[in-house]
């Protein structure tokens, strides 16, 4: 494994300090801000639905709303793993464009906790050469001894909104 460093001098223009909350995919540790979090549900049935790209595993509903699911294991290309007690979705609350926001769902393996994370604990992300690190993600957050990806959550499922959902 190849040693990654951070440019302590450089800062990450797209990030403001918040609460995250966190969770877990293939055994590495992401963040998304609180702000966006709609509910944390239980996992449940999903509907497929045809002609939709893998990751984009269907829909549920959800009081009465229709809400598209994606998995973001599938998304990251990360291996795909089987589901446990702990699998979730995290119902998030995106603009889908032209001024209107988007319930949709993310499935994750489990959520860990809300992080109130600063300005000083974030540094910019390295370039990994893939679409992830530079585009998705608002910076790395060093957290007492481990390393969280924060998600620029719109960034993440934007082409989902846009090609695969028809907004």
């Amino acid at each position: 494994m190849s040693n990654l460093t951070f440019d302590d001098t450089t800062t990450h223009s797209s990030f403001s300090s918040g609460k995250f909350l966190t969770f877990t995919l293939a055994e590495e540790c992401y963040g998304v801000e609180v702000l966006k979090i709609r509910e944390i549900i239980r996992m449940q049935k999903i509907t497929p639905v045809p002609q939709m790209p893998e990751h984009v595993k269907g829909v549920i509903n959800l009081r009465g709303k229709v809400i598209p699911v994606v998995d973001l294991r599938v998304k990251f290309n990360l291996h795909a793993g089987e589901a446990t007690e702990r699998t979730c979705i995290i119902v998030v609350d995106v603009d889908g464009g032209q001024g209107v926001n988007q319930l949709l769902g993310l499935v994750v393996d489990a959520v860990e906790e809300v992080l109130n994370v600063t300005e000083g604990d974030v540094k910019p992300s390295p370039d990994f050469g893939t679409r992830l690190s530079t585009e998705c993600c608002l910076g790395i957050a060093r957290i007492k001894d481990s390393v969280k990806t924060l998600l620029d959550i719109e960034k993440v499922v934007s082409s989902e909104l846009e090609d695969a959902l028809g907004f």
